[in-house]
């Protein structure tokens, strides 16, 4: 089925396929070293415990996408016992094709700055492929997306680049789908483009050959049982060009989400630009920003945002938030702003660490899980995926084991711990970064 814009009617799925796998979800977070939140916060499953009991279960096939790869301190020459964590999955991958498991990685020709990453090359000494797909030459960006599929059954989205800092150093939220092959099989379909794109001399094609379309979408989502309780899921893509027949782009899932809240909105990402970030001319980019606004001031939806903020923010991004904060002036309007400081102790030596690097919101009955920011290169020119979930719960036991019902929970965590500041915190700059209310 072609994708089409719909609003209310996008998670009716009358002609939705249904999926008899008792599939199981669970919430993957990295809380960074030094973090520490009150003795009764919620607490979910660490990325490295989730990633390091994938690769244990392994039988036959591990398929990765990642942006980049740096599981050492010695790629950063940085020595840290945090490191630790990156080093064992280093290792325990490596073992893999001694285990005859089929081990896939795809990553991006251009890789993280300042970093000079063995990884791959000694993963590949051990037996396991790789290819580097080159984005910049194929559309001007990079593969940006994050996910495993273990077994054509087991998944992970999220926000964790293949990289020890994702595991004690930067705060990141994905989720591991459990024993759903209907589901799996549709993801590897995103991840067998990125591979065949590996290939030398490779370009996308258009139209997409039909072994890639997909029946999962907006418009008829696939219906399984998720921790015993009915749901609907599709995975998006971005950008459009790979999105091949039937597949929802990630930007028009993300709008649809929004559109379809009626009580509450609440959004955790890195960064929010309305406009372009890496274009030499500034591109003004208000799609998701006109969804916001119109949901929070037509449908009066109650709206908080949460935005990562560390020493390596571009500061003009203040002013899209206060912007934004500003409709709360309005009448019945309900739209805060907030920051997520990771303090940064004794960890100075470590770059590009100590961020909330999330991507996720969740509302009254959807709860979306993706690896993009929310700017204008992120949906047009670089690749990202989502995960999708409509799960509502027949009762009130039931409902505190949903996917959206868990995404809630640990957005509200954050947003009353004392690691998040109002934007009003950052008007005396003499204090930043990361002193904030003595962080």
């Amino acid at each position: 089925m072609e994708n089409s814009s719909g609003g209310e009617k996008a998670w009716e799925g009358l002609h939705s396929a249904t999926c008899d796998d008792p599939c199981s979800f669970v919430v993957a977070e990295s809380v960074p070293d030094g973090l520490v939140y009150d003795e009764n916060a919620t607490k979910y499953e660490s990325t490295y415990n989730s990633w390091l009991k994938l690769i244990n279960i392994a039988n036959s096939s591990l398929d990765i996408a990642s942006f980049y790869w740096t599981l050492t301190g010695h790629d950063i020459n940085v020595t840290d016992p945090t490191s630790k964590p990156g080093e064992i999955l280093l290792q325990e991958l490596g073992k893999l094709p001694l285990k005859n498991v089929s081990v896939r990685i795809a990553s991006s020709t251009l890789s993280f700055p300042h970093q000079h990453s063995t990884d791959l090359k000694i993963l590949k000494e051990k037996g396991i492929h790789i290819r580097k797909v080159n984005f910049q030459k194929l559309m001007n960006g990079v593969l940006h997306t994050k996910l495993w599929i273990v077994d054509k059954k087991h998944i992970y989205i999220g926000s964790a680049n293949m990289d020890w800092r994702a595991l004690t150093q930067v705060k990141e939220l994905g989720a591991v789908v459990y024993n759903c092959s209907c589901l799996a099989n549709d993801f590897s379909k995103i991840f067998e483009a990125y591979w065949n794109l590996g290939l030398p001399n490779a370009t996308i094609p258009s139209p997409w050959p039909s072994f890639y379309s997909t029946n999962f979408n907006k418009e008829t989502p696939l219906e399984v049982k998720l921790n015993g309780t009915a749901a609907k899921m599709y995975f998006s893509s971005s950008p459009a060009r790979m999105c091949p027949k039937g597949r929802t782009s990630d930007l028009d899932a993300i709008i649809n989400g929004i559109n379809t809240a009626k009580e509450f909105l609440y959004v955790s990402v890195m960064e929010y630009f309305p406009t372009s970030r890496f274009l030499q001319h500034v591109i003004y980019w208000p799609y998701i920003d006109d969804s916001l606004r119109k949901a929070a001031i037509e449908r009066h939806v109650h709206i908080q945002m949460l935005i990562g903020y560390w020493k390596h923010t571009d500061k003009s991004m203040l002013a899209y938030l206060r912007s934004l904060q500003a409709l709360g002036n309005i009448k019945k309007v309900h739209f805060d702003v907030k920051l997520f400081i990771v303090p940064v102790g004794k960890f100075r030596n470590i770059p590009y660490a100590r961020v909330c690097h999330t991507k996720y919101f969740v509302t009254e009955n959807v709860a979306y899980i993706g690896t993009s920011n929310w700017s204008y290169d992120y949906f047009n020119s670089t690749t990202g995926v989502g995960l999708l979930i409509n799960q509502t719960a027949e009762n009130n036991e039931e409902a505190g084991d949903t996917a959206h019902h868990q995404l809630k929970r640990l957005f509200q965590r954050d947003w009353n711990s004392n690691y998040s500041v109002t934007l009003d915190d950052l008007k005396d700059n003499s204090n930043f970064p990361f002193k904030i209310n003595g962080l």
